[in-house]
């Protein structure tokens, strides 16, 4: 069982990154973090975790190692590459990525993990960097029953809705699921402030109508204002979206599972890439509604 005083390898510490390791040294864990940047793991070092140059370099000695990076192709190197984490974890080692990636790749891992006699969870998240900052993540994981409680505690540190999910993979088809979810609903949330514009509404009260009804969501409450504020700093990158939501059309494809939503709000986010916005939040979705309007 991970507990205060385990040992943790911590691979990512950008927007969302960054603060999920904080909680674990507020919960105790003793933590060794890489990150490709070192400047933006400079906090952490300086509350006592401990630099490592090289991704395997924080599985020396580790009870467990959590990983959460860009891209599948990311993933796979830090895992499966030669010095990498499956190479380098002590026999008995929790192995937990929370990356949006692919099931299969989380599939991979797990057999990789398994043969040398360590543990994988695919464990990625959901809230945005609200909710990294604030410990209220949700966490959809794959694994076995008897590894997902063993790492309770430590993910119960990173978030109030910790659910497992089912085999390896499984919490990343749970991700996917999100991610349409959220593509539909942002695109909603653009279009209905949109229409208010148009129609000549103060969108501030509208919001305060509609956010409390049963159009209310999540993405409402925290993206609209930032909308209307001309806010769009990165809580999610357009690029990373535009990576899940290509993913969950390609798995959505092998299923046979026709997503016509998705699709929709997958060509704005790739228009919305085109014209330089891959760095902004996703809410940005929004500046193209804005740009189309008729004068």
């Amino acid at each position: 069982m991970l507990g205060p005083g385990s040992v943790v390898g911590f691979i990512g510490a950008g927007v969302m990154g960054g603060p999920m390791a904080g909680h674990l040294l507020d919960a105790g864990f003793q933590l060794r973090v890489h990150n490709r940047t070192r400047s933006k793991a400079e906090a952490l070092l300086a509350r006592g975790a401990v630099w490592c140059d090289t991704p395997g370099e924080t599985a020396d000695g580790a009870d467990a190692v959590v990983t959460i990076v860009g891209y599948p192709a990311d993933v796979e190197d830090i895992y499966l590459s030669p010095g990498g984490l499956v190479e380098r974890a002590s026999p008995g080692a929790f192995l937990i990525d929370m990356t949006t990636s692919t099931p299969s790749l989380a599939v991979r891992i797990a057999a990789a993990a398994v043969a040398r006699q360590l543990h994988a969870l695919d464990a990625p998240v959901s809230g945005g960097d609200v909710g990294a900052r604030e410990a209220r993540l949700t966490i959809m994981v794959g694994g076995r029953a008897e590894d997902f409680d063993a790492v309770g505690p430590l993910l119960r540190s990173l978030g109030t809705n910790v659910v497992l999910q089912g085999a390896a993979g499984a919490g990343q088809h749970t991700k996917m699921a999100n991610q349409v979810a959220i593509a539909d609903t942002i695109v909603g949330v653009c279009e209905a402030l949109a229409y208010a514009e148009a129609a000549g509404l103060d969108p501030e009260r509208v919001l305060a109508s509609i956010g409390a009804g049963s159009a209310g969501s999540w993405q409402l409450a925290n993206y609209a204002p930032r909308m209307l504020a001309g806010d769009f700093a990165p809580g999610f990158y357009v690029k990373h979206f535009i990576k899940d939501m290509r993913i969950a059309r390609d798995e959505a494809s092998a299923m046979g599972v026709e997503l016509p939503g998705l699709m929709l709000a997958l060509d704005l986010f790739e228009e919305l890439a085109r014209q330089g916005r891959d760095d902004c939040g996703i809410h940005a979705l929004y500046l193209l509604y804005k740009e189309r309007r008729l004068p």
